[in-house]
């Protein structure tokens, strides 16, 4: 019997660079992406990826899957109105109603965004306005996941896991400027 990381079940990751820090993809064994993580640095991308995933085995990837999921995110972050998930398979691991939010997140498009409230009430739960904001926190799949489209009723912007500065720039990208809409509207 092998060691852990010679087992085929290790799960792979890569990472590469982008405007907005390092980003780490995190795949399956049947190349499905677990996760999608924003970082300042690489070690801290792994270190995100350990603390979200304990149990599973991870092995840095130079090619394949995660490379392919790594470079479709760097894609929708450089042209964000053209580029999409692409034939990327998401499989984020979380409870029915964050699987709710999530799949409302990715109903999304480019430019638009959504309060915590208009969200939860898209997602049936008009209440549970804090239920979907930890249900965007927890989303472990940054960027094609949109949870950064989500803002405060007031325009406000903060609660975003990968920090308040980079939510602005992938909103900025789209065209999107709190509390006015898209750019050149003046609501």
């Amino acid at each position: 019997m092998g060691s852990l990381k010679d087992r085929e079940d290790v799960l792979t990751f890569a990472q590469a660079r982008s405007p907005l820090g390092w980003v780490l993809a995190a795949v399956g064994v049947g190349g499905e992406v677990r996760a999608v993580f924003l970082s300042g640095t690489r070690r801290e991308g792994v270190d995100a990826l350990r603390e979200r995933f304990p149990r599973e085995a991870w092995r840095e990837a130079g090619i394949g899957p995660a490379t392919a999921a790594v470079d479709q995110v760097l894609r929708v972050m450089a042209e964000p109105a053209t580029a999409t998930a692409g034939g990327l398979r998401l499989a984020p691991v979380g409870t029915p109603f964050q699987q709710r939010v999530w799949s409302e997140l990715r109903a999304l498009r480019c430019g638009e965004s959504v309060t915590y409230a208009e969200l939860a009430r898209r997602a049936g739960c008009p209440r549970a306005v804090r239920a979907v904001a930890q249900a965007c926190g927890a989303n472990p799949i940054a960027v094609l996941i949109p949870c950064h489209r989500v803002i405060a009723t007031n325009g406000a912007l903060f609660g975003y896991r990968w920090g308040v500065a980079r939510k602005q720039a992938l909103l900025e990208r789209e065209g999107v400027f709190p509390g006015r809409g898209r750019r050149g509207k003046t609501d």
